[in-house]
């Protein structure tokens, strides 16, 4: 790679002073990095090839500042507009996936293809028509995620003659060539040159003047200039401030004016624009002019050397690095953060994964103990932003080691509300989750609730709270002790049509399922295999709204369960592994039928499907995952909707949505049989005892033996 001086000249040990020309700084903004970090997420992935990018470079700074070619958010939009007083130029990005890949990159071959690219607009005549193509640049960057630490090495290549550009008239301002009248005359003629061509800057133009008249025309007139042998002047929109040296963009185009006119002419003389706002007011005196030798560039010349890559800021030839984690809201970073792993997993093995589908879900937890907060964290590992908890329960002393949302502390002073010490301790672990805790007691089945004008209006306000909260929510998740306590969500999530996930725990035992998902009368008879006519089996094709909750499978309704029991048997009691694996796999289910095109609907798979292919991208969606820890097995069981199930058969969702309040209180005031005999079960038990009566067979003294 060639050398530079200081200013980027190509200096030779002659007599002749060579003009030098000051190269550009690279300034690429916050926003800049922002947007290749969005880019990169959700477009580039793992993409290492060239994306045209834009920037631009500005003409008016003051003396002293360097000559900068800048990178905002809005590089990446082509259609974007060059802020006013810029020139642009369109680049080539390279955003590379490892820093090992970054450093070994041939930089060498990036800039000898863009100078042969610049070279070939040259000879072929389309820089005279578009100028901007002498105005390329190479962005060679890699990101780190993760540190936010972005490595990058920046090039603005220049064709280099060989023997250099020889001086004839050293560099004087615009004041000192010309009187006030005369630069005021050349101010206007540019601003009519940029009107007529598109109002923007012309980063190249030819000057002609007589006396005080000056006309301006675009790069490409020259010829027919030449022919008219009249004088003509070069003009650069320059965004240098030196006042003894021009800018980088002049290069280009002095290989292009020696190209194609320097068999014609000896010498040009070049006026550098340098249009300034000082005090309010407009001033071009401080632009510069001076002559030079024009340089011989033969047609059949090979395309010549060309320098550009940028030092890095200790003066040496590297790249930079700018570290943005300090400066930007840790919050964000946070965010930012929990995505990388589940874009991640899409670039490389899901590239169907509908990840706005799972983080937008709200998600309701009833229950918030050792399943609960197992399925929080897991939830938030999936990006899930929403997530409410309700428990009535206090923190107590064996909760912490075997829930990993509280600590020892919580236990203190009679305990804390889980629901509340939930969510807080959610917000500590990631800010970006809206999380809320609400401390209510789910009114259950054999649990009767007193007649009392107090007991009854506070059960009937837990229930039109759970009501509400079951309606604000997409997913509800059944993770409490005990089964009565699943009845009444399960009864309203099915009312209203939530998808429902139900997690319950043995000793070494467990099931995750979800609940069937219920046709409506009218909005959803377009639902995808819903038609009764499609066949299913109580093996396979059973839809997913004729799939059962939980208590389909029981023949009683649901009661007491921890009446007269012992320590061991009121509480769940289990292996300290199985909490997690469950849990884990109730979120995995959810976020497998939502993946699924037809969500709660999907049809259920089964053990036999294993072999088969996956119905979504993340394999199967399964009824009911059942568990058996002693030898580490799963079974996948598909079953029907039990027509007369005590929680989501239609008699009791028909009588709970015409009576409300009121057949609920019947439910929890009422024995157990209530339930059966609106369903139909007690019935069905009396017909299956009459049949096994009639089936026995009769004893007969006078049988032979």
């Amino acid at each position: 790679m060639a050398s530079e001086t200081q200013r980027g000249g190509d200096q030779l040990a002659s007599g002749a002073t060579k003009l030098q020309f000051v190269p550009f700084t690279s300034a690429l903004d916050a926003g800049f990095w922002h947007e290749l970090t969005q880019k990169k997420l959700n477009e580039y992935r793992l993409d290492e090839s060239a994306k045209v990018i834009k920037g631009h470079y500005y003409n008016g700074d003051p003396t002293g500042l360097p000559t900068r070619l800048t990178l905002e958010f809005s590089a990446f939009d082509m259609n974007a507009p060059t802020p006013a007083r810029c020139c642009p130029a369109v680049g080539c990005l390279y955003n590379t996936n490892t820093l090992d890949s970054f450093k070994s990159h041939d930089k060498k071959a990036l800039l000898d293809q863009a100078a042969s690219e610049i070279w070939e607009s040259i000879k072929s005549g389309a820089a005279l028509k578009e100028p901007v193509l002498l105005n390329k640049f190479i962005l060679l960057t890699f990101a780190d995620l993760k540190k936010y630490r972005f490595y990058y090495w920046f090039c603005f290549p220049a064709l280099s003659i060989a023997d250099g550009i020889e001086l004839v008239k050293n560099p004087v301002s615009l004041a000192e060539r010309f009187s006030n009248e005369q630069v005021l005359n050349f101010q206007k003629a540019y601003d009519d040159l940029c009107h007529s061509e598109g109002a923007s800057p012309q980063p190249y133009f030819l000057i002609r003047y007589t006396k005080d008249t000056f006309y301006m025309s675009p790069l490409g007139h020259f010829s027919q200039l030449l022919k008219e042998k009249e004088k003509v002047i070069l003009g650069v929109y320059d965004p240098c401030t030196l006042s003894q040296y021009p800018g980088w963009p002049l290069r280009n185009v002095l290989v292009l004016v020696s190209y194609h006119w320097g068999s014609h002419l000896q010498s040009i003389e070049v006026i550098c624009l340098r249009d300034r706002t000082l005090q309010g007011e407009r001033d071009i005196k401080h632009s510069i002019s001076f002559e030079i030798k024009l340089p011989r560039v033969t047609q059949n010349e090979a395309c010549p050397k060309a320098v550009g890559w940028e030092k890095n800021q200790k003066g040496g030839m590297g790249p930079r690095m700018v570290d943005l984690s300090e400066c930007m809201d840790p919050k964000r970073l946070a965010e930012s953060s929990v995505d990388l792993n589940l874009k991640l997993m899409r670039w490389r093995l899901v590239p169907t994964l509908d990840l706005e589908k799972v983080i937008s879900s709200k998600c309701l937890l009833l229950g918030a103990g050792t399943l609960g907060c197992n399925v929080a964290r897991t939830l938030m590992g999936w990006g899930v932003r929403h997530i409410t908890f309700v428990d009535n329960a206090k923190i107590s002393y064996s909760n912490p080691v075997r829930q990993p949302l509280y600590e020892f502390e919580d236990c203190l002073e009679g305990g804390k509300s889980k629901a509340l010490t939930a969510a807080e301790k959610l917000q500590k672990i990631f800010p970006g989750v809206t999380t809320q805790g609400f401390t209510l007691s789910i009114p259950m089945p054999g649990h009767p609730v007193n007649f009392s004008d107090e007991t009854m209006n506070h059960a009937c306000s837990d229930v039109e709270k759970l009501e509400a909260l079951i309606a604000e929510h997409d997913v509800i998740f059944l993770l409490m002790d005990t089964r009565e306590s699943r009845w009444l969500p399960t009864v309203v999530a099915a009312s209203k049509k939530k998808l429902v996930i139900n997690a319950a725990l043995g000793f070494d035992t467990f099931v995750v399922m979800r609940h069937g998902l219920k046709k409506g009368t009218q909005e959803d008879s377009d639902i995808p295999g819903s038609s009764d006519s499609q066949g299913s089996s109580l093996f396979s094709n059973i839809p997913g709204y004729k799939l059962g909750c939980y208590f389909c499978n029981d023949v009683v309704a649901p009661g007491d369960s921890t009446r007269d029991r012992t320590l061991d048997q009121q509480c769940t009691v289990s292996r300290p592994g199985l909490a997690m694996i469950a849990g884990a796999l109730a979120v995995e289910l959810m976020v497998s039928v939502l993946q699924h095109p037809e969500g709660g609907y999907a049809m259920a798979s089964s053990s036999d499907d294993r072999m088969n292919e996956p119905p979504t991208s993340l394999g199967l969606v399964p009824h009911q995952i059942r568990g058996f820890l002693s030898r580490f097995d799963n079974v996948l069981p598909v079953s029907l909707a039990f027509d007369k199930c005590t929680a989501c058969s239609p008699k009791v969702i028909d009588q709970y949505e015409k009576e409300g309040f009121q057949f609920l209180a019947k439910v929890f005031n009422s024995s157990h049989s209530f339930l059966e005999d609106l369903t139909g079960l007690t019935l069905l038990h009396q017909e299956t005892q009459a049949a096994e009566e009639t089936a026995a067979p009769q004893w007969n003294p006078f049988r032979q033996r």
